[in-house]
């Protein structure tokens, strides 16, 4: 009888270790064009809190042939938004504002449209506000900063629709929350994220990226293939706006933040519940899904991802099965989001 349990173990651990070779075999297949000598990604699965696959693919940086790693840090773009939004929930936890706020409340040199626009609306992309992509002046050539978006939103009394009325995708909401963040907290949001979640939650190697501060360890640079070459693509006019896309991260330290959504470490049970929740429904998008706070939701999935000149990035979380997928690249092409449902669908079964 002894014999016949271990022998059954054995075939166990063999058809286990099998299954996993195989799974490991598709998912190399997925993300062949990463690898080699091109700009590259950095990919985690994880599954039950444990990292089932963690690993780089081709180059972090080309001109000095920098391999992309586990411990790469990639410009996240707007999956920057989920952390400017727990920032949000944690200053209403500690009692410093209202999501029902005004924004002007905070931030009173907007026009007089802007008081009717308030915190939760901006999470959620209901309010209304111009993008402040459409109206940096032709011919600018230097980088815009979070108070050149204040000011060039003060000075455009209009907006798109009755704040609350519709959705529309808004990296000028996210600029705003983010200076929201420092006024309520009084202290600079570089510093918030820090002390508040990335300090806490050990992501020893995440920061918000500002020129002239710290700088980015093992860092990624952004690529775009232009006629059949890789050209470095690393920053834009946009590139320094803060709140809505400045974090740079690990999937190792991404990691530490999956695992925090799951408990009240950081957010209490209410204010997780509040940012994944529908809240409005995503329209415009290839894609079915409704907005929470930093968070799209499909089915059974809460996730995001981000796009900036130079980087493609998505996090897809199912936490009904406990199961996280993460991408993050440093190229524009290309877009992730698909690639990780199919890296995730055999370890959803």
């Amino acid at each position: 009888m002894r014999r016949l349990t271990t022998l059954l173990a054995s075939v166990i651990l063999v058809a286990g270790a099998a299954g996993c070779t195989d799974r490991t075999a598709t998912v190399d297949r997925l993300m062949q064009k990463y690898q080699g000598n091109v700009p590259g990604a950095s990919l985690l699965v994880l599954k039950d809190g444990k990292p089932l696959i963690r690993r780089g693919y081709g180059l972090a940086n080309l001109e000095q042939h920098e391999q992309a790693s586990p411990a790469t840090n990639y410009r996240l773009a707007s999956v920057t938004k989920q952390f400017t939004a727990a920032a949000i929930l944690l200053l209403a936890q500690d009692g410093k504002l209202k999501l029902d706020d005004s924004i002007r409340h905070w931030l009173p040199s907007l026009p007089a449209n802007a008081d009717e626009v308030t915190l939760r609306e901006l999470l959620s992309h209901t309010g209304g506000l111009i993008d402040y992509e459409d109206l940096i002046p032709a011919g600018t050539t230097r980088q815009l900063d979070d108070n050149d978006v204040l000011r060039m939103l003060s000075d455009a009394p209009k907006s798109y629709f009755t704040p609350g009325s519709a959705y529309r995708y808004s990296n000028s909401g996210y600029v705003l929350l983010g200076l929201v963040v420092e006024q309520a907290s009084g202290e600079g949001l570089p510093a918030f994220l820090q002390q508040r979640i990335f300090r806490p939650l050990h992501m020893d190697h995440t920061l918000l990226y500002v020129r002239g501060g710290p700088g980015v360890s093992h860092r990624a640079y952004g690529y775009s293939e232009e006629n059949g070459v890789w050209k470095r693509t690393d920053q834009d006019l946009t590139s320094a706006t803060r709140g809505d896309g400045g974090i740079y991260s690990s999937i190792d330290d991404m990691a530490k933040w999956d695992a925090a959504l799951y408990d009240d470490r950081l957010l209490s049970d209410a204010s997780r519940k509040l940012a994944f929740s529908p809240h409005a429904k995503v329209t415009g998008e290839p894609y079915e899904a409704s907005y929470g706070f930093g968070w799209r939701i499909t089915g059974d999935t809460l996730w995001h991802s981000g796009e900036s000149i130079g980087f493609r990035n998505v996090i897809v979380r199912w936490p009904r099965q406990h199961l996280t997928v993460i991408l993050l690249s440093n190229r524009n092409d290309p877009e992730p989001y698909r690639t990780v449902l199919s890296i995730a669908e055999p370890f959803l079964h």
